[in-house]
């Protein structure tokens, strides 16, 4: 245990997580519970760029965005912002090693990391107090428990994204109105990640022929993910709404809040949607959805983590670290189309009339 630093009813908080999009979600909690906690709390959080995108404009949150790519010249920025201020406390939720460069720029009375257990790349450098460990813990309540060594509660699960009318408006244009609406967001950043996309196309003609859903298409403009939407759409025996590339983060956030569900590897826009309200199927195998799936919906996701664990680990999710992944060739293959087809099934059934 490090050493305890006494702290009592900090005024200035700074947040450190500069990514992903799944992770900076599941840190909004954390913001909304401490200003409702300690509502003259003043919170100043350095996240990355394309995050600044979805959530920059939280209310009573001074953003300072850090340039992961500006290499040497975006801690020289971050050390010049920081000039001169001291926080009472700095929660340090990133273990990558740039996160902890990062932190040796945020000047902090008490800086609070993970437990051992969780801490990599000389994290325990960078902190003088802990979170209290917890096996077998989903990254949002991992994340949540920040707040409990300032004398705090944990955070509950509770969401706020900000939307503009000009959203909401891009959303309504593309969702029909007489028949529900299944968004597929199908591309996660790691591609041992992605379910084939002949899998997606049996599955958006079986939404369509069986449950006479709309079926959308959605991700990044990045040249990969508009090519997977479009050798999804032309695998498809029916017309599909691909709007690839086409949207905002901002936009696909409200585009999730009006859908009735979303299909979605372990990828950001799953905890978007999950953060909205929105109900995700989950297609799991290379990852854990009781450590990283949709919070709010692990009861719609297809987990087939156990085999692919066991079959190219030889472990069983017993016997693997906790947050083991299984990111090999074929993993997500171990998800058939029938189990995803019998859970769509399940899910309609349940919200049927």
């Amino acid at each position: 245990m490090t050493r305890q630093t006494q702290l009592s009813s900090p005024a200035s908080i700074c947040i450190l997580r500069l990514s992903a999009i799944g992770d900076v979600t599941h840190v909004i909690p954390v913001v909304l519970s401490l200003q409702e906690q300690l509502p003259n709390v003043k919170v100043t959080w350095v996240i990355g760029k394309i995050e600044a995108k979805l959530i920059g404009d939280l209310p009573g949150v001074e953003f300072i965005i850090f340039d992961k790519k500006a290499g040497r010249a975006g801690y020289a920025e971050l050390r010049r912002k920081m000039k001169d201020r001291k926080f009472d406390a700095l929660l340090h939720m990133q273990v990558a090693f740039r996160a902890n460069l990062a932190a040796a720029c945020i000047p902090a009375k008490l800086k609070i990391g993970y437990d051992k257990v969780r801490s990599k790349d000389l994290h325990s450098l960078f902190i003088n107090r802990r979170i209290a460990p917890a096996p077998h813990q989903h990254v949002r309540d991992c994340l949540a428990s920040f707040l409990e060594p300032l004398g705090l509660k944990a955070a509950p699960p509770r969401w706020d994204i900000p939307l503009s009318d000009t959203d909401h408006e891009f959303a309504h244009g593309h969702l029909a109105k007489d028949r529900k609406n299944l968004v597929i967001s199908p591309c996660a950043s790691h591609t041992l990640r992605n379910w084939p996309a002949e899998r997606y196309a049996q599955l958006a003609d079986y939404a369509i022929e069986t449950h006479g859903m709309k079926v959308i298409l959605v991700g990044s403009p990045a040249p990969f993910e508009k090519e997977y939407c479009e050798a999804i759409e032309s695998a498809m025996k029916h017309p599909v709404h691909n709007i690839c590339g086409q949207d905002t983060l901002k936009q696909l956030t409200a585009l999730m809040s009006h859908a009735d569900l979303v299909v979605a590897p372990d990828t950001g826009p799953a905890h978007i949607a999950s953060a909205v309200g929105t109900d995700v199927l989950g297609l799991f195998a290379a990852s854990n959805p009781n450590r990283s799936g949709p919070y709010s919906s692990l009861k719609w996701c297809v987990n087939r983590y156990p085999e692919a664990l066991k079959q190219f680990t030889g472990k069983t999710v017993e016997e693997a670290r906790w947050g083991a992944k299984a990111e090999f060739e074929g993993a997500m293959e171990l998800v058939s189309v029938d189990d995803v087809t019998t859970m769509l099934d399940r899910w309609v059934a349940e919200h049927s009339g």
